[in-house]
C-alpha cells in the first residue's frame, strides 16, 4: 500500500516522538487519483499542512510513480480508534519546531502541591525543546528574548505586567512563553504554570460549566504563578471574555505574572472588549518582526545541528535567501531538503537544494521582480508608479523609490546597474545610495522600518 510505504520512510526521516505522535496515527484513503489523510482534528491537520504535507506530498508521489498527484488532509469525524487515541494528553512533545517555531501543540504546564490546590483539568506539557538556549537571536527579536528574561527575574512586577509579545504568525513568540515556563519550572519546581491558546480558555470554560465545575475552573486559573495564553486576538464567547477579564484581574491583583501572544498591537484587537484591550496596555509591549537574513541562516544551521544534520552554509544561505516570510517556512523548507537528500542517499549540497525548492523558485520567480515590486511600492504609498520611477526629486516621491530599490535588491537577483535601469535609466552608484540609506532608516527610524517590513510581508505573502 502507497501510505504503508510512506509511513516507513517518515519512520526514519522523522523523530521519534513526531512519528508517534502526528504521523503514525493518520489513516489514509485512496479517493479519485488523490490521498485523503484522516486526522482526528483541526489542529491535528494544522499542525500536517504546516509542517509535513509538502514532504508527504512528494513521498506519495514518489511511491505512486505518479499516480497519486494529490494529497489532503481533513478531520475524521468517524468513532474509532483514532478518535479515541487522540483524545488521550501527549506525554511528547514534537521537536521539528525547536528552533524559534510557533508551535501550537495546546499544552499545558503544570507543576503543583496538589495538597494545596486542585488539579488542572487538562494537564499538558511546555515543550522542552522551547528554551532559551534553542531561540535564536537576531535584530528583529533580541528586545522580546531580553524582555522575556527579565520577567523571570522581575515576575509579576507591573512595568511588565502583563507582557504583550505581537507580530506575524511563526516568529518565535510561542516559543519565548515557553521557554519562559520551561525556565521558571527548572527554578522552582513546585510553580504552578498554565499554557494555553484562547481556544483552549473558551474549550476548558465551557466544559467546566456543563460538568458543573466552573468554580474548580476559576480556582485552577486564578492561583497560579504564571499564566501563558497564546493566541489572545482569537479569545471568543461572551461568557467567555467575562470569566477571562476577571481571571486576569485576580492575577494582576496578586502580582501574578501574565504573557500574551497576539498577531497584533493591543490597540489594533478592536473585535475585543474595550476593557480587556486597555488591560493588556496597562504592561509591556513587544513586537517580534520577521527575521533578517543573517538571522534567517542561523536559525536554519542551529535546526540542523539540533537534528544531527549535516548543512553546509552555503546551503543554509542560498534557502535562506528564498525563504523569507517566517520561521515555520524555513523549518519547513529544511525539511524537504532532507528528505530529498536521503530519498537520492546524497549529501545536502546546492543542486538538491534547488531540487527541493523548485516550486518555491518558480512562484518567487514571477512574483519578485522589479515591475511587481515597483507596483506594490506605488499601491502602498498612494502615489502614482510614474512618479514612483520618474526623475521628481520631491520627498513624497524619493523615500518610497529608495524603498522600492532597496527591497528590489533584497528581494531579487538583480544587479544594481539592472535596478537602477528599471527606474528610470538611474547608474548603479545611485542605488547604491539608496539601498544603504534604507539599512539606516531601518535602524534609526521605527516608522520607516514599519512600512519597510509591512511591503517585505506584502511581496513575501
Amino acid at each position: 500500500m502507497i501510505w504503508a510505504e510512506c509511513l516507513n520512510t517518515l519512520r526514519h526521516e522523522l523523530s521519534d516522538n513526531v512519528f508517534t505522535m502526528w504521523i503514525r496515527p493518520l489513516h489514509a484513503e485512496e479517493r479519485d487519483n488523490a490521498l485523503v489523510l484522516l486526522a482526528p482534528n483541526h489542529y491535528w491537520t494544522r499542525y500536517i499542512q504546516e509542517h509535513h504535507l509538502d514532504q508527504i506530498r512528494y513521498l506519495v508521489n514518489k511511491a505512486s510513480a505518479g499516480r497519486i498527484s494529490e494529497v489532503h488532509i481533513q478531520v475524521d469525524s468517524r468513532p474509532g480508534e483514532i478518535i479515541s487515541q487522540a483524545a488521550e494528553p501527549a506525554n511528547v512533545a514534537p521537536t521539528n519546531e525547536a528552533i524559534n517555531g510557533e508551535g501550537r501543540e495546546r499544552k499545558v504546564a503544570v507543576e503543583a502541591d496538589s495538597s494545596k490546590n486542585p488539579p488542572v483539568q487538562k494537564k499538558r506539557q511546555l515543550n522542552p525543546q522551547f528554551t532559551f538556549a534553542l531561540f535564536v537571536e537576531g535584530r528583529s527579536n533580541q528586545m522580546a528574548a531580553e524582555t522575556c528574561r527579565r520577567v523571570l527575574t522581575q515576575l509579576g512586577e507591573s512595568q511588565h505586567n502583563p507582557l504583550f509579545l505581537y507580530g506575524p504568525t511563526g516568529l518565535g513568540k510561542t516559543h519565548l512563553m515557553h521557554a519562559v515556563g520551561n525556565a521558571l519550572l527548572q527554578a522552582k519546581p513546585n510553580a504552578r504554570v498554565i499554557y494555553m491558546t484562547s481556544e483552549n480558555f473558551v474549550q476548558d470554560f465551557v466544559s467546566a460549566l456543563q460538568r458543573g465545575k466552573i468554580d474548580e475552573f476559576k480556582q485552577n486559573c486564578r492561583s497560579l504563578d504564571l499564566l501563558l495564553v497564546d493566541d489572545i486576538h482569537l479569545l471568543t464567547g461572551k461568557a467567555s471574555l467575562v470569566e477571562f477579564f476577571h481571571t486576569f484581574n485576580a492575577l494582576l491583583d496578586e502580582s501574578k505574572q501574565i504573557i500574551l501572544t497576539s498577531d497584533r498591537y493591543p490597540k489594533e484587537l478592536t473585535e475585543l472588549d474595550p476593557r480587556l484591550v486597555s488591560r493588556f496596555s496597562w504592561g509591556l509591549s513587544v513586537g517580534v518582526e520577521p527575521p533578517d537574513l543573517e538571522t534567517r541562516i542561523e536559525i536554519l544551521l542551529k535546526k540542523a545541528e539540533s537534528n544531527g544534520i549535516e548543512l553546509p552554509r552555503n546551503c543554509a544561505l542560498f534557502i535562506a535567501q528564498q525563504v523569507v516570510a517566517n520561521v515555520r517556512e524555513l523549518e519547513g523548507a529544511l525539511n524537504k531538503v532532507v528528505a530529498i537528500s536521503r530519498f537520492k542517499g546524497t549529501s545536502i549540497d546546492l543542486e538538491v537544494v534547488r531540487e527541493s525548492l523548485k516550486d518555491v523558485l518558480a512562484i518567487r520567480a514571477r512574483t519578485m521582480s522589479i515591475d511587481n515590486i515597483q507596483r506594490v511600492v506605488s499601491e502602498f504609498f498612494r502615489i502614482p508608479l510614474k512618479e514612483l520611477i520618474g526623475p521628481k526629486r520631491t520627498r513624497i516621491y524619493a523615500r518610497p523609490r529608495q524603498i522600492a530599490m532597496g527591497l528590489a535588491r533584497e528581494l531579487t537577483n538583480d544587479s544594481f546597474p539592472d535596478i537602477g535601469e528599471a527606474f528610470g535609466g538611474r547608474d548603479h552608484s545611485t542605488v547604491m545610495h539608496a539601498c544603504e540609506k534604507v539599512r539606516e532608516l531601518c535602524q534609526s527610524d521605527p516608522a520607516f522600518n514599519e512600512d519597510y517590513q509591512n511591503l517585505l510581508r506584502l511581496l513575501q505573502s
